[in-house]
């Protein structure tokens, strides 16, 4: 039997919303892949420690929001690996820890752009897929043609959780932003207020 091919979708989710389950969604259901793991990380290297909400918090928003689905799942993998984490070290740590999947990278056209700039980003072409959804305004650069990576037409959903952060701080509304039960938990913790 061939191995399971599995998108890892890394990000803060600091809230998950729905242009991210668009997004993972169309991954898990319109490409090669068979399921896509959240992987949510504990500190991204380039950005604040302090503007993250709790890691767990953030992990239960992205369990909550995928309640139910077959082929979404959420991790917490580099919580327990060294900070900052980087994305081949996960990589390296996954394969060993489960050898009978494929592990396959899911990034926006922006993140592709700045790869140039990632730790060993040698190895990351050669040994993995690269699947790309795109981002209005950013041109994937010359990695666009690479053998490894794979453009998509993933809907695009302009909505970012910094725009979330800064509704939910102004009390307004953001029903239909995120699922139902994200908003809730949001509610009864008093996140981001």
């Amino acid at each position: 039997m061939a191995n399971k091919k599995i998108g890892l979708f890394f990000g803060s989710f600091n809230p998950i919303h729905v242009g991210h389950l668009i997004i993972a969604n169309y991954m898990a259901n319109f490409t090669e892949l068979d399921e896509v793991w959240f992987v949510v990380s504990p500190q991204n290297p380039f950005k604040e420690k302090k503007s993250l909400g709790n890691m767990y918090d953030r992990l239960e928003m992205v369990n909550l929001a995928i309640e139910g689905s077959e082929k979404l799942r959420a991790s917490d993998i580099e919580f327990n690996l060294p900070q900052p984490s980087y994305t081949i070290d996960t990589l390296v740590y996954l394969q060993e820890k489960y050898p009978k999947k494929d592990f396959v990278l899911i990034m926006g056209e922006d993140n592709l752009a700045g790869l140039q700039k990632w730790k060993n980003v040698d190895i990351v072409l050669r040994d993995y897929k690269i699947i790309v959804y795109p981002r209005p305004g950013y041109d994937g650069g010359e990695l666009k043609n690479h053998p490894s990576v794979t453009m998509t037409d993933t809907p695009v959903m302009e909505l970012s959780s910094t725009f979330l952060r800064q509704a939910i701080k102004e009390n307004k509304n953001i029903k239909f932003f995120t699922p139902d039960k994200v908003v809730e938990f949001i509610d009864k913790k008093g996140l981001y207020l």
